[in-house]
């Protein structure tokens, strides 16, 4: 697939200006403000940026750039971490961030609708007057659209699921400007082809999402957090997947290795053991979670667990939360002056411990400072790479730790990414874990997008 050569820049800008005329910015620190991600990958300032409010916005838009085969980047908080919202210099960025408007809260359906813009904490707000939450999505403050594209997930997965299990229904910009709505409000329907599931996931490459309908939750009576510590990544894992087996309803456990451990102690202040970490978060009435810490707390005994500190006051766990998100701020500041590479995968929960155990002994073997933390119980963790700056021998390693990383986790029968999605820098690992299903992609690419102008290099390359 090969992009069609822009007719004339100026000609573009004419007609974009013309259609939208404040809303397209040319301004050199707009257009590198919203240019990129949070990753470390390459990007270039767009020619222009489109500050969207609207779906029209977004469709005259598309349709402009249509005609004039020129590539359409979006991004909104630009919070993902493989560059699926990088630009370049011949795309134009449609910014959704304006896209901020809460549309419905259907508290008796328990559902929502909202744009794509909105964020993650703007949308909890609203909900907690009506003592519902949308509980998805990554630590993180993220949009409600780029989760939804990227089929984002969290922490809160093991009991909530993902974006792809939460999102009912889509309004979505197609690349010729055309406007569809997929899916609704009703909590299951068997009428055709589930496009709304299309569309989560692909990354802005087969249309642009400008609202999205979500299942919320009601607020939990009660919750509570337990933190233990043990001898091994191999003993946290054991407890994770026993306490699944026994069908305690936890709604988060995390994992956190020794080195993620000791960067939160000095970054939050938290004063754990400097050992391999678990965190369990239990919801429901006062004696039910109770209940469910007693049967988790015997297994963690069993396999080796110490210190079995227990938190129901709402201001602790929300401590202990955000410390969890600030990992990335915390491996940083081990550092100075360091960036960040951010890496997932995801395995079956029986082979969790191994690829961990195996990842970590990777990057010790090649003197590479590279914390693990993970959503495991679903089998989804995450390795960041600290880069010192000008190093680029760590970069080099890096990549070479991460191929490997993928290839073990596919030769598990796991995927190359949980949550993090494929953006620019895991398209070689999609045709790897893919390759039987790539031309069908392709085929459905060509089909909505002829002139691949939609986030082009994102996803599928080439």
């Amino acid at each position: 697939m090969t992009m069609l050569a822009p007719d004339n820049k100026t000609a573009v800008l004419a007609e974009l200006r013309a259609g939208l005329g404040s809303k397209v910015n040319t301004d050199d620190g707009v257009r590198s403000a919203r240019g990129h991600d949070r990753s470390h990958l390459p990007w270039e300032a767009p020619m222009a940026v489109v500050h969207c409010t609207s779906t029209g916005d977004v469709s005259e838009a598309l349709a402009i750039c249509s005609r004039h085969g020129v590539a359409a980047v979006p991004i909104a908080a630009g919070t993902g971490l493989e560059g699926g919202a990088n630009s370049t210099a011949d795309s134009i960025c449609l910014d959704l961030s304006g896209m901020d408007k809460i549309l419905r809260i259907g508290s008796a359906d328990l559902d929502a609708i909202v744009q794509a813009g909105v964020m993650k904490s703007a949308l909890n707000a609203a909900l907690a007057g009506h003592g519902l939450t949308f509980p998805v999505g990554p630590g993180v403050d993220a949009s409600v659209g780029g989760m939804a594209s990227t089929g984002a997930s969290g922490t809160t997965a093991v009991r909530y699921g993902t974006m792809k299990e939460n999102v009912l229904g889509l309004t979505v910009v197609l690349a010729d400007g055309t406007i569809i709505k997929t899916g609704g409000r009703a909590r299951k329907s068997a009428a055709g082809y589930d496009l709304t599931h299309l569309f989560i996931g692909a990354e802005g490459t087969l249309g642009v999402l400008t609202e999205v309908t979500l299942r919320v939750y009601g607020i939990p009576e009660a919750a509570s957090v337990a933190i233990c510590s043990f001898p091994t990544l191999e003993s946290c894992t054991a407890v994770v997947q026993s306490t699944l087996e026994s069908g305690v309803p936890i709604s988060r456990v995390e994992l956190l290795d020794d080195v993620t451990v000791d960067a939160v102690n000095r970054y939050s202040g938290l004063g754990l053991p400097v050992m391999p970490t678990l965190i369990f978060e239990f919801e429901g009435s006062a004696a039910n979670i109770a209940d469910q810490g007693e049967a988790v707390r015997k297994l963690a005994l069993v396999n080796g667990g110490t210190g079995w500190d227990y938190a129901s006051d709402p201001d602790q766990i929300s401590r202990i939360w955000r410390a969890r998100h600030d990992a990335l701020p915390s491996y940083t500041a081990l550092v100075p002056g360091s960036s960040t590479w951010s890496t997932d995968v995801c395995v079956p929960i029986s082979r969790l411990a191994e690829c961990i155990t195996l990842t970590k002994a990777d990057t010790d073997r090649e003197g590479v400072l590279a914390p693990i933390v993970g959503h495991v119980g679903d089998g989804n963790f995450h390795l960041a790479f600290v880069l010192p700056p000008g190093d680029d021998g760590v970069l080099v390693k890096a990549g070479a730790i991460n191929d490997r990383l993928v290839e073990r986790a596919l030769s598990m029968g796991g995927t190359c990414t949980g949550e993090h999605g494929i953006g620019l820098g895991k398209t070689a690992s999609l045709v790897k874990e893919h390759a039987s299903a790539i031309p069908v992609m392709l085929a459905i690419k060509n089909a909505l997008d002829p002139q691949g102008i939609l986030n082009p290099g994102k996803v599928l390359a080439g």
